[in-house]
């Protein structure tokens, strides 16, 4: 990690990096970030940056407690919608107790967990995703009505699917931030899109999924227009889905490619019906 976090201090200063925005997930699955110009990085990798976490909702966490930021510089990514001089970059970060030790209510760090006790039991894990969303214009003030962008249905094309341009411009911004989409097209409702991802690690889809969700947002509010991610916003209208596809690996082989699934596909597919209500 040093010698990553190195890499990031030099890419900083060669590339016109004046702000760096630390992200983190909070308990309530919504992205939050601290901006950082350069000259505070090298704190931030060493030692981590504090802020009021018992100020967010969901931690419980009594007043007055702070946490520590720690940057992955794994992470580091260029934010390609903000201006080319005096740029601005982001990288997730992992949440710290004040004594530097894991707050253990991280939910990357649950994941990375996770993983490790996988890799120890001698498996892999790769996920994919396939997240709808719908488009929705706004009004005089910038708010969101509840009026979709269009009325196009399943693998619509123009004029019907007004999306078009807006999942464009989301696919070539991830792809200028190093995340390259499988597929997008227009989904059943109107307004409504899909974007496909195919398999990465755990670690590196969860992370990229949060910045897919900023990407979507933010190419939204560019074209005038507001992007949901709420599993229903249309009471009559196709719901909103966001499918996980697990690949299981053990001595090379997908444990899932057989016709007949093994006992330990069975024990995974348990353990996540087990879970069902935390994940709902």
């Amino acid at each position: 990690m040093k010698d990553s976090s190195k890499e990031v201090l030099t890419f900083v200063k060669e590339n016109d990096v004046k702000f760096i925005r630390l992200a983190f997930c909070d308990n309530m699955g919504l992205q939050k970030n601290i901006s950082l110009q350069p000259g505070e990085l090298e704190r931030a990798f060493e030692s981590g940056i504090p802020f009021n976490a018992w100020e967010l909702p969901g931690f419980h966490l009594t007043p007055g407690t702070k946490l520590l930021l720690r940057p992955d510089a794994r992470t580091l990514a260029l934010l390609p919608w903000r201006p080319s001089t005096g740029r601005v970059a982001r990288m997730f970060c992992d949440l710290m107790n004040a004594d530097g030790t894991p707050y253990g209510g991280d939910t990357r760090d649950m994941l990375q967990k996770a993983v490790r006790e996988a890799a120890e039991a001698g498996y892999a894990v790769r996920i994919g995703s396939a997240c709808e969303f719908y488009l929705f214009n706004t009004d005089e003030n910038g708010e969101p009505t509840h009026t979709p962008q269009d009325r196009g249905t399943f693998f619509d094309i123009a004029p019907a699917d007004r999306g078009e341009n807006v999942r464009r411009d989301i696919c070539l911004t991830l792809y200028e931030m190093g995340i390259v989409p499988e597929s997008s097209h227009h989904a059943v409702g109107p307004g409504q899109n899909e974007v496909v991802f195919r398999s990465s690690d755990a670690l590196s889809a969860a992370d990229n999924f949060m910045t897919f969700k900023s990407v979507v947002k933010q190419a939204a509010a560019v074209n005038g227009l507001y992007a949901s991610f709420m599993p229903k916003p249309l009471e009559q209208e196709k719901s909103s889905a966001l499918t996980l596809m697990f690949e299981i690996y053990k001595d090379g082989k997908n444990i899932f490619e057989e016709k007949t699934l093994e006992p330990e596909a069975c024990s995974f597919v348990a353990g996540i019906l087990q879970r069902l209500p935390e994940l709902m």
